[in-house]
């Protein structure tokens, strides 16, 4: 996949904004060995446990999204986020490890390592002290990283070892929701700061929460790298 995808005009923007950051979160070493199949097993599954916590809480503050939404489209967005990730994102989780003989009741009591602690209530924290929009900056960088991620290594991918993990975010059904949200968050902004919202001074606020966010995501991804 070549170029940026197109989720929306404003993670666009706060895609670019991120420059650097945005690169060592989608094209990490732990990513780049998920394309070619030398990701040893051990730290894929170490991943996936931790990944697992993770999306109990990322499901959370998208609940915290439904309680912030102005609108019954918004609320419909949010929670049509939580169903995807508790029905569709995390059944993933359970079945690769249900394989490696790792129960569901295992995978829920995981320790929590800092690296993850440490993200997940940065996002907790968006959604609980800031408005809808900061909720949605500090969620943006993980569903639609995922889903740039997962666009590239299924046109790159040299090896089918992870196949079914890079199958899940490249797929059409995963990359509709990277649309949606992209388009939650682009009416958003219209909605509460006007067209030109971002030649505002709450952008630069927004766009700090985003970047932050991907610098999280490239300690998560670091954090895999070492069981």
């Amino acid at each position: 996949m070549s170029g940026a995808p197109d989720y929306g005009r404003a993670f666009g923007l706060m895609r670019e904004g991120a420059g650097e950051t945005w690169r060592d979160y989608t094209r990490h070493a732990f990513v780049e060995r998920l394309k070619d199949g030398t990701l040893p097993r051990e730290a894929f599954l170490h991943y996936l446990r931790q990944d697992y916590v993770f999306l109990v809480h990322f499901s959370r503050a998208w609940a915290l999204a439904v309680v912030k939404g102005e609108t019954h489209e918004e609320m419909l967005a949010a929670s049509a986020t939580v169903n995807g990730l508790i029905s569709e994102e995390m059944k993933l989780h359970i079945g690769i490890c249900a394989e490696a003989g790792i129960s569901e009741a295992e995978l829920f009591a995981t320790p929590e390592r800092p690296e993850n602690l440490a993200y997940t209530r940065f996002v907790l924290e968006a959604g609980y002290s800031g408005d809808f929009l900061s909720l949605l900056a500090a969620l943006a960088p993980c569903v639609m990283g995922y889903g740039e991620i997962g666009a590239r290594l299924a046109d790159e991918a040299s090896s089918d070892a992870y196949r079914d993990w890079i199958d899940t975010y490249a797929g059409a059904e995963y990359q509709q929701t990277c649309r949606d949200v992209g388009a939650l968050l682009d009416g958003a902004l219209v909605r509460r700061l006007g067209e030109g919202y971002d030649q505002l001074p709450v952008w630069s606020r927004l766009c700090k929460t985003f970047e932050m966010a991907t610098r999280l995501e490239v300690g998560f991804w670091q954090m895999g790298l070492t069981p």
